[in-house]
């Protein structure tokens, strides 16, 4: 087992964290979304609608650029609203 010096604090930023929406779009930005947990209240705010429960726990589609698809109150919608779309889902940890 290897001893790894937890002082040491990595500055480089990954390039991937520094593309432009239009450098995402080159890379298949339209084509590739994620889902991530998100409150009502957050939805309120990110999208400017109002009539979602400020504690309920949504799930948000967004594509790698950022720009947001979907919001639903179930996982199984989201998983639905997806099938009828060519998009590739990536997993966040």
């Amino acid at each position: 087992m290897q001893n790894r010096d937890e002082t040491v604090i990595d500055t480089q930023v990954h390039p991937l964290k520094t593309l432009t929406p239009a450098q995402f779009m080159a890379l298949g930005g339209s084509a590739v979304a994620f889902v991530r947990p998100i409150s009502g209240d957050e939805v309120n705010t990110l999208l400017s609608e109002e009539g979602f429960e400020p504690d309920g726990l949504y799930h948000l589609v967004m594509s790698a650029d950022g720009t947001p698809l979907m919001v639903a109150d179930t996982r199984e919608a989201v998983d639905e609203w997806l099938s009828d779309r060519n998009l590739g889902l990536v997993a966040l940890h």
